[in-house]
């Protein structure tokens, strides 16, 4: 495969908005996430957080919502020096300790009214990958590799994500595995807003965003166009073993560029720039 787009078809005007769900606490990850929150975890001496940041701004990228709940401040003291002129708005999870990426994707239905990119605070990867996500509707996807677990899905003929699968769903070599990074249109937002309103009046707060993708792809009302990233050039962070493996990637330095502290939680806390509390 040349291209690490299935398809390239898409004209739309770049993404230039980005959300990052923060708000957990990070467990398996103890103890290293006691004291700080998982994005602020370091990777070869860089964190989570400062690598999408870093990533965000190569890419032009203008405004960076946070859905924050675990070590909140932290989060906002990084941003004291960091914001470069890219807009910053907090929302602060009440309930971070006992629900999951789904009421925290809910939180921020009134944050965001435009396209923008939805990522994960656990993955890292090479700034590289992001270019063919900057169209609203992709979805990044990998190539399913021996011990990854999680959603996944397939492709139909039209070169589009045909359906979502569970992690405990069988899987085969015409499925791939999820990244949890998202482009969504304003259109797909708005009719996934609906949705998220129901899943959350109905207290379904403690599942996951995944199973609105998949019944959006089932009932045709959603169309992702997949973006295949190079499995050496990314990982997602769930634990210790995790952490050692994302170390070993080749495409992530050691060392922060002169002059960087990604980890500098211990500080007093800054006031954001924006703060919404749901």
């Amino acid at each position: 495969m040349k291209k690490n787009t299935f398809s390239s078809g898409l004209k739309n005007k770049q993404v230039r908005t980005a959300l990052l769900l923060a708000a957990g606490t990070g467990s398996r990850l103890a103890p290293l996430t006691d004291r700080v929150p998982k994005c602020l975890v370091p990777v070869n001496e860089i964190s989570i957080l400062e690598r999408l940041v870093d990533s965000l701004h190569e890419h032009r990228f203008k405004k960076l919502v946070i859905v924050v709940g675990h070590r909140a401040d932290s989060i906002r003291k990084f941003f004291e020096s960091r914001t470069e002129g890219m807009e910053i708005t907090y929302i602060t999870s009440p309930l971070y300790k006992t629900t999951n990426n789904i009421y925290s994707l809910w939180l921020a239905r009134k944050a965001i009214d435009e396209p923008f990119l939805l990522v994960e605070s656990d993955i890292v990867f090479d700034s590289d990958l992001l270019k063919d996500m900057l169209q609203p509707d992709r979805i990044a996807i990998a190539e399913l590799q021996p011990g990854m677990d999680g959603t996944t899905v397939t492709i139909d003929n039209q070169q589009k994500v045909g359906a979502f699968y569970g992690g405990a769903h069988k899987r085969d070599n015409q499925h791939y595995k999820t990244v949890n990074i998202y482009s969504l249109s304003r259109r797909t937002w708005q009719l996934m807003r609906e949705r998220l309103d129901h899943q959350i009046s109905t207290n379904m707060v403690n599942g996951y965003y995944e199973t609105v993708f998949a019944d959006m792809v089932s009932e045709g009302c959603l169309s992702f166009s997949p973006v295949l990233f190079d499995h050496k050039r990314w990982h997602e962070i769930d634990n210790h073993v995790d952490l050692r493996a994302a170390e070993r990637m080749c495409a992530l330095p050691r060392r922060p560029a002169v002059g960087r502290d990604a980890r500098a939680p211990n500080l007093p806390e800054a006031l954001p720039l924006r703060s919404m509390q749901i």
